[in-house]
């Protein structure tokens, strides 16, 4: 099997599931709790924190959460005051969106040019004084384009509103600008476990808790968080930062090596020039996407955003950057990386490009 899912989820380090296992296999204390075990195992968390905030913006504070998905929740309805967001977030952002909208909340989407970014002018039109929240990806998860965070942020300050960064598929990959007040991430997406991910929070940010309880994570986050997980989370971040050159230069190659030999036909959707490589969102007029993909059963690759698998519906991201309906179905994604090496993607690619070639007798 090839492996070319890695915005879906990215294999797992050796070195992050090897940090795990005492924890898993005879270190079982609760990190909360006040005997020498429990001191022993609140190390361990407060180590990985170290390592996780390593690649965040300084002055802040981590709360590790189930996940980004809770840590989006928790950032968007911890705050108060109009919201103002993309129409090409995850799920996790526009669905948490839409709760609050019904709750009276006011709600502003912006929607994003052909090339998938947002504009300046729209920006400011939209963030006036007044508004409580603007939330942004910092890589788009279906077309890799990278927004500008910056300059939304800038532009959020003025307006005397928080900004938050959706950071899961950027994180330890794009600089996270300093100017963010919220940044959400989660550990399956650099190499680390499913099961948790963390909100960075501003100095002198406060949220409404999300989940009320013992209040064990310092921002007001309950729950008791496991050792095996922190340690895992931790290690891959500290991997991510360590590695950071090596892995770049590698995504760049195999890019490179995608774009060489897919041969003609293929329009890659969404902006080239500000876009992490180790996304490409192709797209082929009248490709019949679940036939390719029953064709190739042996290569592991997305019709669309993992998260919506299953619905029967198109990518909302794909329709919002100005693709037809018949377009966006016709779009594959292939996401590659670390461990991903260049003799199996040059033969994945070249068995996608014949698979799709078939199609037209």
């Amino acid at each position: 099997m090839t492996y070319l899912d890695y915005q879906a989820t990215t294999p797992l380090a050796p070195e992050a599931l090897a940090a795990m296992l005492p924890w898993l296999a005879s270190q079982h204390a609760n990190p909360h709790s006040p005997h020498r075990e429990g001191r022993r195992a609140k190390a361990a968390v407060e180590v990985a924190r170290d390592q996780v905030a390593a690649l965040l913006p300084p002055g802040g504070r981590i709360a590790f959460t189930s996940g980004a998905t809770e840590a989006l929740n928790w950032a968007i309805k911890g705050t108060t005051g109009p919201i103002v967001t993309l129409e090409t977030e995850h799920a996790a952002v526009l669905d948490t969106v839409a709760a609050e909208a019904g709750r009276g909340r006011p709600v502003t989407i912006l929607p994003v040019g052909t090339d998938g970014l947002t504009g300046p002018d729209a920006a400011r039109a939209a963030i006036q004084p007044g508004t409580g929240l603007v939330a942004a990806m910092l890589v788009n998860n279906e077309i890799g384009v990278i927004q500008p965070i910056a300059a939304l942020a800038d532009i959020a300050h003025e307006a005397g509103a928080l900004m938050l960064c959706d950071a899961v598929q950027g994180y330890g990959r794009i600089p996270i600008p300093d100017t963010i007040d919220l940044v959400a991430i989660s550990a399956h997406k650099v190499h680390g476990p499913k099961g948790i991910g963390a909100l960075w929070i501003r100095d002198g940010v406060d949220l409404a808790p999300l989940m009320h309880g013992g209040g064990q994570e310092a921002p007001g986050r309950s729950g008791t968080l496991s050792p095996a997980l922190c340690a895992g989370f931790g290690v891959a971040a500290h991997l991510m930062a360590d590695r950071k050159d090596q892995d770049a230069a590698h995504i760049d190659r195999l890019w490179s090596l995608v774009l060489d030999r897919l041969g003609p036909g293929w329009t890659v959707n969404g902006a080239t020039d500000h876009r992490y490589h180790g996304n490409l969102n192709i797209c082929r007029e009248g490709l019949d996407v679940n036939r390719l993909m029953s064709d190739l059963r042996d290569i592991a690759f997305s019709a669309g955003s993992a998260c919506a698998s299953g619905s029967g519906r198109s990518s909302h991201v794909l329709r919002a950057i100005a693709l037809t309906e018949a377009q966006a179905r016709s779009s594959i994604r292939l996401g590659f990386g670390r461990y991903t090496t260049e003799t199996e993607l040059r033969a994945a690619v070249d068995a996608i490009a014949s698979a799709a070639k078939a199609q037209w007798p």
